[in-house]
């Protein structure tokens, strides 16, 4: 039976607190160090609270899993990267292999790099068509078929999880592109993740690509069972479907990703406010676009072309910004004014 202490007294807390700042001071200088403080005051509680060590276990074996994948990825953090899912199962002659070897290949050549859960089918034909150079692999631990594959099993950037939600983190947090080819559960799961956390704002809105064989159905049957009981039942809305490329066209996928990042860089939100980067401003006509006809998108105010903003600090000091109250909820419809603002005024086709 959990025993849990009594609440610290105003001096104890102090002399905690004082305690820790000491601590982290001696061990972990630097900017950050309020937030390594407070994680250490989580532990603390845990401690206190007489939380069961299974669970202690779990968060101590995720801390360090993540620790691990951060250092893993940081030294590329410049370099844009899409996480690739899908079966595998899937065969070295199968069409999805090479459409997915082709894909990566494409990639690659436009200075891309791949991410992919490390094992073989779908997984090692995007490392293969990427070379092992242009790869990281986030594997996980399963008492079945899951295996790494022989192109990243002994290369550095290969990270094994125990747990799939600190997996799935990664593949989330350092893609800017998602491509999704033919798969199982796993693949139909990233896939619903990444959307749901894309439609709901809790990720960054990407390019997500859903890839066929030349002439497959998968995801056109996907993408139809989607739209018949999802979208007819009202349980999604008609512009979240902006939020996936259906294709059996590698060529068209990579146009895809590429053409997403044209004239848009990034966003982040400021308190209450979404700053949008731009590579190069809008022209005026298209602002004015802009202001007429996604109103629907604003909580208040308008849609604003300015330099950086002070709270944003030296970050990204020369793009174009769009400032605006976005509502937080009509993300289907922020990606398109992403598609907007990415191909008015600028004709020239993205070559692959």
């Amino acid at each position: 039976m959990r025993m849990e202490s009594s609440p610290l007294t105003a001096d104890e807390r102090a002399a905690r607190d004082a305690a820790i700042a000491e601590f982290v001071s001696q061990h972990a200088p630097g900017p950050d160090a309020d937030l390594y403080a407070s994680m250490i005051k989580t532990i603390c509680r845990m401690s206190r609270d007489a939380t069961d060590r299974a669970e202690v276990k779990l968060v101590d074996r995720a801390l360090a899993e993540l620790r691990y994948a951060f250092k893993t990825f940081a030294p590329y953090e410049h370099i844009p990267k899409v996480s690739i899912f899908g079966s595998a199962r899937t065969k070295e002659t199968d069409p999805e292999y090479i459409q997915a070897v082709k894909f990566a290949e494409k990639m690659r050549e436009r200075n891309w790099m791949v991410i992919t859960g490390a094992g073989d089918g779908i997984m090692k034909a995007g490392h293969g068509g990427a070379g092992v150079d242009a790869s990281f692999g986030v594997a996980i631990r399963l008492p079945f078929e899951q295996k790494t594959n022989d192109i990243i099993a002994d290369d550095k950037k290969l990270v094994n999880f125990k747990y799939f939600f600190t997996r799935k983190l990664m593949f989330t947090k350092e893609a800017k592109a998602v491509a999704l080819f033919p798969g199982g559960f796993g693949t139909q799961d990233e896939g619903f993740e990444v959307l749901t956390l894309v439609q709901t704002g809790k990720a960054i809105l990407v390019p997500i690509v859903l890839i066929d064989a030349p002439g497959g159905t998968y995801w056109q049957h996907w993408r139809t069972y989607v739209k018949a009981e999802l979208l007819h039942a009202g349980m999604i809305s008609p512009e979240d479907m902006n939020l996936i490329k259906v294709t059996d066209s590698v060529d068209e996928a990579v146009r895809e990703v590429l053409t997403f990042y044209r004239r848009f860089h990034s966003y982040r939100y400021v308190k209450d406010t979404l700053v949008m980067r731009l590579n190069e401003p809008l022209p005026e006509h298209a602002l004015l676009h802009v202001r007429e006809h996604f109103t629907d998108i604003l909580g208040t105010g308008t849609i604003q072309q300015c330099g950086p903003l002070s709270e944003e600090g030296d970050d990204a000091p020369d793009k174009t910004r769009l400032v605006m109250n976005f509502n937080r909820r009509s993300h289907g419809r922020l990606r398109q004014l992403v598609n907007y603002i990415n191909t008015v005024d600028i004709p020239a086709e993205v070559t692959v």
